[in-house]
């Protein structure tokens, strides 16, 4: 690798406040916030919305979606079109 053309890799603590969930990795995303983590050292934490603690897919859950006022609305634009033929 070139020297001093890549951004610096290091280690970030990514939180999910939705779930309380945090896990340390490695990452170039930077942030001016900080957290003290398990070990005492001091990391930089990013944020993030949604994380493998929240997303429905890996926690087995899921959310309730209104697809009858999606199917009323998609009819009502394109008609019923040819069901059963």
């Amino acid at each position: 690798m070139k020297p001093g053309i890549h951004p610096e890799y290091r280690p970030v603590v990514f939180r999910d406040r939705a779930a309380d969930f945090a896990f340390l990795t490695r990452s170039t995303a930077t942030s001016d916030k900080t957290v003290v983590w398990e070990d005492g050292s001091t990391y930089p934490v990013i944020d993030v919305e949604i994380s493998s603690a929240s997303h429905p897919f890996y926690t087995g859950t899921q959310r309730v979606v209104d697809t009858a006022g999606r199917v009323e609305r998609f009819e009502r634009r394109y008609g019923r079109g040819r069901r059963g033929r």
